[in-house]
């Protein structure tokens, strides 16, 4: 269980290969690989080692060494060869440290502060790979069911730039199929039981969708207004969204999410008379957690002409592309 939020990541995380497979993380860092095979399948190496491909496409590679070995990686993971010759590597990323101190005494750190802390200095490795490659990095959160897949469906069909997507749930690919229908390249993380994503999934995610170079890379959180907001992910601007469905008093409920918004999108406006609901005290509410954060009210299903709507939101995408590019 997570000491952060308490969601309870004892799944592992699966990230989707472009070719379908996929790569399931397990909470030690084990990467297995599952290729989706039928059947299993035995190929023997020239050195005398060999790989099973079980029914369900996990491949394990056996090297018939003596003992237990285990393989220090630069990144501080490493490789476990067991007696057998599987291959286990583990990555480290959030488990336990110990720091011993020259006085002898023995300190840990509260669980909490190390693991964002550490995710703080994986989300430096993604903002590093974003300005490499010049991608503008949006973060796209709010509670399930607001519209951020259908509002990403819309902005992809209508955006006059290259884009890309890494969809975030805790199972189905169903939002990563439904992107991949706009034309748009998509890699799905699927988080267990996790409730929102972290930087090294966004990191594993990239090493799958190698989003092209000048590119918007929108990143759709898990549908949660609590837990998202407190894990950076290298990302260049929050866009925050609640629907009328939800009403007014949203940004007063989860402060923090609206706190940290560059934007906030008000969804399904084409709704709001049905539910009844307050637009001015809407606004208001946003104004009273986040003075700065520019507000839109949308429909991406069917605009909105009483206001900049769509047209309003592609246009500021526009402007944060443009600013990154002449940042780079």
């Amino acid at each position: 269980m997570c000491d952060v939020c308490g969601c309870d990541s004892a799944q592992g995380v699966t990230i989707e290969h472009a070719d379908g497979s996929h790569t399931h993380v397990l909470p030690d860092g084990t990467e297995l690989v599952h290729r989706h095979a039928h059947g299993e399948e035995r190929h023997e190496h020239g050195e005398g080692s060999h790989t099973h491909v079980l029914a369900d496409g996990t491949e394990l590679t056996h090297r018939h060494a003596h003992g237990e070995q285990r393989h220090e990686h630069g990144e501080g993971s490493h490789m476990h060869v067991l007696a057998d010759g599987t291959e286990l590597v583990h990555r480290h990323a959030h488990g336990q440290e110990r720091h011993d101190h020259g006085d002898g005494a023995l300190r840990i750190e509260p669980v909490a502060a190390r693991i964002l802390s550490a995710n703080d200095q994986l989300a430096l490795r993604n903002r590093g790979y974003f300005e490499g490659r010049e991608l503008l990095a949006l973060n796209l959160m709010s509670s399930p069911g607001a519209g951020k897949t259908t509002l990403l469906e819309a902005t992809l069909r209508a955006l006059d730039v290259p884009a890309a997507v890494l969809e975030g749930d805790q199972e189905t690919v169903n939002d990563a199929a439904r992107i991949r229908a706009t034309g748009a390249p998509a890699i799905q993380i699927n988080t267990g039981k996790g409730c929102h994503l972290e930087a090294d999934m966004v990191w594993r995610g990239l090493a799958q969708l190698q989003p092209k170079a000048g590119s918007v890379l929108f990143i759709e959180n898990v549908g949660n207004l609590v837990c998202p907001a407190l894990f950076d992910l290298g990302e260049h601007a929050r866009v925050v969204l609640f629907s009328v469905t939800e009403g007014e008093d949203k940004p007063l409920k989860y402060p923090h999410m609206f706190r940290v918004a560059d934007i906030v999108l008000i969804t399904k406006i084409d709704l709001a008379e049905a539910c009844d609901f307050d637009r001015e005290t809407a606004h208001a509410n946003v104004r009273r957690i986040a003075p700065d954060a520019p507000i839109l009210e949308l429909s991406a299903k069917r605009g909105n002409p009483e206001g900049a709507g769509m047209d309003g939101w592609l246009a500021w995408i526009r402007s944060q592309h443009r600013a990154q590019a002449a940042q780079a």
